[in-house]
């Protein structure tokens, strides 16, 4: 999906975590050199906390925003926000949601930007 419409204006941004059953324990030169091998062209970013009193201030507010099945808790790895152009959250999808089932609303919000 990032490859596809890149071009009309999505980003993705991933963050690594290492809360849900020790899943990325590695360094995050080790978790980059990993996702290099998938030729991932998405930005990567530094490994965070998600859930706690050390939540990253962004899923602090993404949280805050979106609810989810436990509140404001994310449940398990691959959580996803849509988020515009503008920073607002849009929507909130499982971790079981796959890219495909989300293309639909993203394609919906790219629309609404124009691009």
């Amino acid at each position: 999906m990032h490859n596809r419409l890149a071009d009309r204006g999505l980003a993705i941004a991933a963050f690594p975590c290492n809360q849900f059953g020790s899943q990325e324990p590695w360094p995050e030169a080790e978790i980059k050199a990993y996702i290099a091998r998938w030729n991932v062209a998405f930005d990567m970013y530094s490994k965070i906390n998600v859930n706690g009193s050390a939540t990253h201030p962004l899923f602090v507010f993404l949280k805050n925003r979106l609810s989810g099945t436990f509140g404001d808790f994310i449940k398990w790895n691959f959580t996803k926000f849509l988020v515009d152009s503008k920073g607002v959250p849009v929507k909130r999808f499982s971790p079981t949601t796959a890219p495909k089932d989300m293309e639909a609303d993203v394609v919906k919000l790219l629309d609404e930007i124009g691009k």
